[in-house]
């Protein structure tokens, strides 16, 4: 049998991640497999896939397994999690050999860009990006 992945809350109890999913979140239902999706990356956290309009030669999303609706909805107790999405983010930059740079963007919110509203850190690189971006 597969083990279930796990957050554990501030009181150390375990919640089991596919409870904390939102049955319409289209990110959610990637998670779940309902949804395909080019996978590049699992783990028992995180689950990392090629966005489907790239702007760089790579362009993928890191998304928390948790359920998290953007980053100001954030809480204190997704710190952790929020930065080993940065660390996830930077295992494929390496692997990718973006030495060179790229970039991580949390948008946050529709005039920001925010399509789907679950929290999700694009990972863009192999290319030279300006400054400022949009």
């Amino acid at each position: 049998m597969e083990s279930q992945p796990y957050a554990y809350t501030p009181t150390g109890h375990a919640i089991c991640y596919h409870c904390l999913v939102m049955s319409d979140c289209l990110f959610c239902k990637i998670i779940a497999g309902q949804i395909p999706a080019k996978k590049v990356y699992e783990d028992d956290r995180t689950f990392v896939f090629e966005d489907i309009n790239p702007q760089a030669s790579t362009h993928v999303l890191i998304i928390p397994k948790k359920h998290i609706v953007d980053i100001k909805e954030a809480t204190e107790a997704d710190a952790e999690l929020i930065g080993y999405c940065h660390l996830v983010a930077a295992k494929i930059a390496r692997e990718r050999k973006l030495e060179k740079g790229y970039r991580t963007v949390y948008n946050v919110g529709p005039d920001a860009g925010q399509s789907v509203f679950h929290l999700h850190l694009h990972l863009i690189g192999g290319r030279k990006l300006g400054w400022p971006p949009g």
